[in-house]
């Protein structure tokens, strides 16, 4: 689904995991959002995410979640 963010950015909803997850993607656990502002790489694939709020979550190789990304444009 792609659609505006208020301020008129696009924004996006993807599936990320360990390996596609990025900075500024924001994931609803739990019922709320939680913008990843930094990154872990852990062994085995695995990663750790840091979320604006001071929460960290880990995430194995396989774990698959939805996120939304706002696009950038060229």
């Amino acid at each position: 689904m792609n659609g505006r963010a208020p301020g008129g950015a696009l924004v996006s909803t993807i599936e990320v995991s360990a390996t596609t997850v990025q900075r500024g993607d924001v994931i609803q656990l739990g019922g709320r959002a939680y913008q990843v502002t930094d990154l872990f790489q852990l062994p085995q694939g695995a990663k750790q995410l840091l979320f604006k709020s001071g929460e960290l979550l880990t995430i194995h190789g396989r774990t698959r979640l939805t996120a939304v990304r706002v696009l950038r444009r060229r």
